[in-house]
This record gives C-alpha cells, sequence and structure tokens, in this order.
C-alpha cells in the first residue's frame, strides 16, 4: 500500500489532537481526480475543526477545506492541469481534507487554477461595507467587490480602516463616508451580536447585510429596531457555508479565477507559509489572535 504524509485530527477523548503523520495515499475511484496538493489555508473553520467544533466530523480526519494542486491520475486530458477547489460540507468533515501530500476529490469539485495565481446583491457604484475586511475571508470580499465596481469601506480593528470598530464599535463614521445615504450591502465576516446590531443601522434602502459568521458561547442575539428595519425595506442573509457541496463552489471559483486573469483580483501577500511538516505549530501560531495568516505548503 502506497502512503503519504498528512496532518491528521484523531480523537478519544472530548478534544480532537493533531499530528504529523504517515497515512494511506487515495486510491483513484471513478469520476474523481487524484490531486498533489500544493498549498492548503488554515482558514478559522479549520481551526474550529481541529478543536472539535462541528458535530458532522468523523474522526480520524484530515484537516483542510481549501486547496491548489496538480492533477495526477484522472482522465488522460487533465493530467498536469493546475487547479484549485474548496470543500463544500463533506471535505475535512466526512472525507478527508487537503493537509496532506495528496487529496482525492470528484472531477466536479475543481476549477483551473488562474494563470495569474501563483501558488449579496450589490451594484457598481454601490456603497459596501466589510465587516473583519483584514481578514482572510474579508480581503478576498472587499477584491471582489472593487472588481464588481463598488465603493467599498473596510471595517476592523486596525488604525488603517475607513472605520475602526475598536474606537468606533456604533460605525458612526459611515454616515460621513457615505453623505449620510448608509451603504447598499454589508458583508459580515466577524459575527459579534453588538457590531452587526450597528451594521443593520447603517444599512440604506432596501440594503442587505449578509452574514457567515455568530458567537459560539454567549450572547448570540442579533436585536435591531424592527420599525425602521421594514420601513428602510431592508434585509438580513445568513450564509452557511456548510450547506454547500464543493461542485457548487466549484462553478464559483471558476469565475473567480477569470477575476484574476482579469486582474480584478490579486493574490494576497500577507499569508505566512509553514510546510506541512510543521503544520502542527502553523495551527499553533494561527489560534492566537493576531497572529495573521498561514498557509500549509508542500513543497
Amino acid at each position: 500500500m502506497s502512503t503519504m504524509k498528512a496532518l491528521l485530527l484523531t480523537k478519544t477523548g472530548e478534544t480532537p489532537i493533531l499530528s504529523y503523520t504517515t497515512v494511506p495515499k487515495p486510491t483513484l475511484t471513478p469520476g474523481h481526480l487524484l490531486i498533489k496538493v500544493k498549498a492548503s489555508a488554515i482558514q478559522p473553520s479549520d481551526l474550529i475543526n481541529s478543536k472539535g467544533g462541528f458535530p458532522l466530523t468523523i474522526f480520524p480526519r484530515i484537516p483542510g477545506r481549501d486547496f491548489s494542486g496538480i492533477v495526477v491520475e484522472g482522465p488522460q486530458n487533465l493530467i498536469g492541469t493546475e487547479v484549485f477547489g474548496t470543500s463544500g460540507n463533506k471535505q475535512a468533515f466526512t472525507t478527508d481534507g487537503a493537509q496532506a501530500e495528496y487529496i482525492l476529490v470528484p472531477e466536479a469539485a475543481v476549477a483551473p487554477k488562474p494563470k495569474t495565481l501563483r501558488r449579496s446583491g450589490a451594484k457598481k457604484d454601490d456603497f459596501v461595507l466589510v465587516i473583519g475586511a483584514n481578514g482572510a475571508v474579508g480581503s478576498a470580499v472587499v477584491q471582489l467587490a472593487k472588481g464588481k465596481g463598488c465603493k467599498v469601506l473596510e471595517a476592523s480593528r486596525q488604525e488603517s480602516a475607513d472605520v475602526n470598530t475598536a474606537s468606533d464599535p456604533q460605525l458612526s463614521a459611515i454616515d460621513a463616508l457615505t453623505n449620510g445615504q448608509g451603504v447598499a450591502a454589508i458583508i459580515d465576516t466577524v459575527g459579534q451580536p453588538a457590531l452587526t446590531s450597528a451594521a443593520v443601522a447603517k444599512l440604506a434602502r432596501g440594503g442587505t447585510l449578509a452574514f457567515i459568521a455568530g458567537p459560539r458561547g454567549g450572547n448570540q442575539d442579533l436585536t435591531f429596531n424592527m420599525v425602521d428595519f421594514y420601513r428602510g425595506e431592508r434585509n438580513l442573509a445568513g450564509v452557511n457555508t456548510l450547506l454547500y457541496s464543493a461542485e457548487e463552489y466549484a462553478v464559483d471559483l471558476r469565475g473567480v479565477g477569470e477575476m484574476f486573469d482579469g486582474n480584478l483580483l490579486v493574490p494576497g501577500s500577507e499569508w505566512k507559509q509553514v510546510r506541512l511538516e510543521e503544520g502542527v505549530a502553523g495551527y499553533e501560531s494561527a489560534a492566537v489572535k493576531g497572529a495573521g495568516k498561514f498557509v500549509v505548503v508542500m513543497d
């Protein structure tokens, strides 16, 4: 049996244990591709998974929802193709993830990697507020919105942000930044109830607040003025990334790839690389607040 190196989550007690170990190399099955992994980001959901935060996860399990790599086994016309992908509600939960030398994925779950990549309803000219704009997801949302021609306002705890959420938790700066008209769309990647509640009040008429996260403990209640909300015809949209399949994500990734190739998106330069054998330490570092973003690389 062929083997490979991987990060592996095992669970015998209450909390999973992450280790760097040797596991069986996946065997190609019909309708699938064997990918030699080049890189896999340590995303917030990966950190939660490593702490046992997702009840659907079956252990032992290789973590890693996102990946880029090269097809080494599959249809002949795809061999050697550089691809990237992200998981839905299976990869890294009920099937193995990408933080290993190889990953087996459905053929429809990958998109060709953009040539320029090496390793809500908002329209053009709309004001868009991104909460958590300095994070892994937030920074990507900022670029996507700018690529659509939106006027993007970045909200984070950084001094350089358009709206400093540490010194201005009520987001008062938005009033002046939008000349009092509010924002057409808010993408909340943080999910802090007090901050989200303040953001609702900054929506323009017909505006939408979409949030992808919420607190995992403590106060989980979102409060806002119902009269102002209905009179302003505002909308709330929860986005649960675990409800979508890898195949559905692949369709979106093809569009993202076109934006990279059109220079509407640029790869982030702030990611800190850790080798696979350093992955356990990488997870420990990534769990420290403010430590930055980490990506596991294979070579």
